[in-house]
């Protein structure tokens, strides 16, 4: 029975209930969210390019590796790197010494940008021939 009895305002008293302050935050909570989350996605942008520099200097590592004891350079180079990164691998043996160069393309979060490539390089000195004395 009490909660169909109201409290109505007396005639002297103001409601002040209808002009507060609810519901603001949550307005100002909208208007804030997408810095956040391009913010977000900056970082998850950020944090694949590391890995992708990574992965190409392993690969890099891997081929030259290889290369330089006369053998498959670049599909040392391309299993060391994950695949969805789509690896690009030169490791010509040289002289003295065997450079390779591993080129990754990192996707990006952000379907308006296209993918970073990102390019690594790394040199070995070349192992003797063991068939010369």
């Amino acid at each position: 029975m009490r909660a169909l009895l109201r409290r109505t305002a007396a005639p002297g008293e103001r409601r002040t209930r209808r002009f507060d302050d609810r519901g603001v935050s949550m307005l100002e909570f909208a208007g804030f969210l997408p810095i956040l989350l391009i913010i977000g996605m900056a970082a998850i942008q950020l944090g694949l390019i590391g890995y992708g520099i990574n992965q190409a200097g392993t690969g890099a590592r891997a081929a030259a590796r290889v290369a330089s004891r006369n053998g498959d350079g670049a599909a040392a180079g391309a299993a060391a790197v994950s695949g969805w990164l789509d690896p690009r691998v030169d490791a010509p043996r040289g002289a003295g010494t065997t450079t390779a160069t591993v080129t990754v393309r990192v996707p990006s979060v952000i379907p308006l940008f296209g993918a970073w490539p990102v390019t690594r390089r790394a040199t070995m000195p070349n192992d003797p021939d063991p068939a010369t004395p």
